[in-house]
């Protein structure tokens, strides 16, 4: 079976700075919220850090990067090595604490690990935003492009979860979560040391590569944190 790296190679363009900058300063512009905000960061190993020391993984990576920025935010782990979109469904709720005011979902790595079917995952998403959105949280979705090996069928119904998400529920999207990877030469990724040696998980340096890109994003998400 081809690695999840693999499967995300294709299909999106440059991260542009320009594209960072904007989603900078919409964040600069917003109005800013008097206390400290809560990101619970809901996904697979991707989130959790698998195979890392504490210090690398994706959320202390994109913690760093968000005080760096000014952000006066602390992001809460719920990333769970193995989970598929039915598995961050079914812990939703009890993650969702009072003190949670965003909240990214990252997850489908798995599912298609195991080639389960995209209306599955559809629903599952759907059901988890329509839960967030109740509570009055924004959302931040993040998901990976399906592999050509499940057929064309397969991969186009995959790909449209998220975008049509995103337009229906109005949510912040990251369309391809390891872009700033996968869209690098593959000797670039080899020399730099960006992926570990499954070819599944970044190393740290990979992580680097997607909190630079991810980051402007999640200041996009934190802009839209209701004022107390």
């Amino acid at each position: 079976m081809k690695s999840v790296f693999r499967w995300v190679s294709k299909g999106y363009g440059p991260i542009r700075g320009a594209r960072n900058l904007a989603a900078a300063v919409i964040f600069a512009a917003s109005p800013a919220w008097a206390e400290p905000v809560t990101l619970l960061a809901l996904g697979d190993s991707l989130t959790q850090g698998y195979g890392l020391a504490p210090e690398d993984g994706l959320v202390p990576q994109l913690q760093a990067w968000l005080t760096a920025q000014g952000a006066e935010v602390t992001v809460i782990n719920a990333g769970v090595s193995g989970d598929t979109t039915a598995g961050g469904r079914a812990r939703l709720d009890w993650s969702l604490t009072p003190e949670v005011d965003a909240v990214m979902i990252a997850l489908g790595g798995n599912d298609l690990l195991r080639g389960l079917p995209p209306a599955e995952a559809r629903a599952n998403l759907e059901a988890m935003l329509v839960t967030v959105q109740a509570r009055g949280l924004p959302v931040l979705l993040a998901g990976l492009p399906a592999p050509g090996n499940y057929g064309p069928a397969y991969q186009a119904e995959f790909d449209a979860i998220w975008p049509d998400l995103a337009t229906q529920y109005d949510v912040v999207l990251v369309p391809n979560l390891l872009a700033p990877i996968a869209e690098l030469p593959l000797e670039d990724r080899i020399g730099a040391n960006l992926m570990q040696d499954d070819n599944i998980h970044p190393a740290p340096a990979g992580v680097a590569l997607v909190v630079a890109a991810l980051g402007p994003k999640v200041l996009e998400l934190l802009a839209k944190v209701p004022a107390p």
